[in-house]
């Protein structure tokens, strides 16, 4: 993936290009945030070098400083849906924010800041205004329920809008929205499986490899 095939957009922060290079977002939920270290090193050791850390895990802001300078791998914040919680998680080192749904005044703070910012959407009013107010790159959520043929669909009318599908990717569906003109696929429970809850390690490690390997072929 090139800069020509996701180019940045006037009042808009791009795509990273650890992004680019590495076209999937790896969701972590845990019941402890300091369960999170073992899995990025292992996903990150494999290819998935872009975690997105929900906030449904209590903790998560104030454990992600001694995350957010690991190299080679960068850790988003995910399930923003306040501008106080946008702040904190730029304050706090975060390479980009994801929001569940859209909400302007957080894409505005992290314009502001610089920091690329996907928020969530399933309607095309919805996903064209996130666009419109300056979106790095728009969520499809859940993504599952519409499939790769809408982000086609959308290109229609709005050619340049750039998208990234999360809920219920699985293996199969990550070539076809890569193919459909995705910047990314967004994945949970297909590839962290029960890693974040005890699980072997060494299957999350073949799981990132399938799932790299998936992305290859778009």
């Amino acid at each position: 993936m090139t800069e020509q095939d996701h180019p940045a957009q006037p009042g808009r922060t791009a795509p990273s290009e650890l992004l680019r290079a590495n076209p999937v977002i790896a969701v972590l939920r845990a019941s402890d945030p300091h369960d999170y270290d073992r899995v990025i090193d292992v996903l990150a050791d494999n290819g998935v070098r872009s975690v997105e850390l929900t906030l449904s895990t209590p903790g998560t802001l104030e454990h992600l400083p001694t995350l957010a300078g690991r190299e080679g791998v960068e850790i988003g914040i995910g399930t923003v849906t306040t501008v106080d919680q946008a702040r904190q998680a730029i304050d706090g080192g975060a390479a980009y924010l994801v929001t569940p749904v859209t909400r302007l005044e957080i894409i505005r703070v992290a314009l502001e800041a610089d920091v690329p910012v996907y928020p969530g959407g399933l309607t095309p009013t919805e996903l064209f205004s996130a666009w419109e107010a300056g979106a790095t790159a728009v969520k499809i959520f859940p993504a599952e329920t519409v499939g790769p043929q809408y982000g086609s669909h959308l290109r229609g009318p709005f050619p340049d809008l750039q998208f990234v599908p999360s809920g219920g990717i699985g293996l199969e569906d990550i070539p076809r929205w890569l193919g459909a003109g995705a910047v990314a696929v967004s994945m949970g429970g297909p590839l962290i499986g029960d890693a974040l809850k005890g699980g072997s390690l060494d299957a999350l490690a073949s799981r990132a490899r399938r799932v790299v390997e998936a992305a290859s072929e778009r």
